[in-house]
């Protein structure tokens, strides 16, 4: 029985991709690479092209930016796999994971929606646009067991992908 790993998504199996792996013998997370050239562009320069007055606007035009990257995760039931940022990008590109850590349930795997294809969100808080080149490593993974409360019930099964599990309310 498979534990935990990584697998190609179906899409990008011919694409070259790199499974994630570990930097050193010591790391706990796995180096996530980008499978796709991405532009993230600066918050600032979008602020200053946009009509400042027109708020619901800017809102919708500024958000972060998927980056792909080619692989899914699969794992025990009670495991989740953690995203997070390189320590390198904030300091020296100025980009951010806009949601602070991604949470990878085991039950992403596989479904229907994206094939729990893993894509990184991120915000450039810089001056300018970055490029973020293929093959670039981008984040880490870290897999990490979690605890259920005593009085914990669910009803739902995941029916989505990326950003589905708020529709099982």
């Amino acid at each position: 029985m498979k534990k935990r790993g990584f697998e190609i998504v179906t899409d990008y199996i011919n694409k070259e991709i790199h499974l994630p792996q570990r930097a050193t013998h010591h790391s706990a997370g796995y180096d996530f690479e980008a499978a796709a050239e991405v532009v993230i562009p600066s918050i600032w320069k979008q602020l200053l092209t946009r009509k400042i007055n027109d708020n619901a606007a800017t809102e919708k035009k500024i958000k972060p930016v998927l980056v792909p990257t080619g692989v899914k995760s699969y794992m025990m039931e009670d495991e989740f796999l953690q995203l997070a940022n390189r320590s390198s990008n904030p300091l020296k590109r100025f980009l951010l994971v806009a949601n602070g850590i991604g949470v990878i349930d085991s039950d992403y795997y596989n479904n229907t929606a994206n094939e729990g294809h893993i894509m990184f969100q991120f915000t450039n808080f810089g001056l300018k646009d970055v490029v973020i080149k293929k093959g670039e490593r981008i984040g880490q993974g870290i897999f990490l067991p979690f605890l259920k409360a005593d009085q914990d019930q669910t009803d739902h099964d995941r029916t989505g992908g990326l950003g589905s599990s708020d529709q099982a309310k």
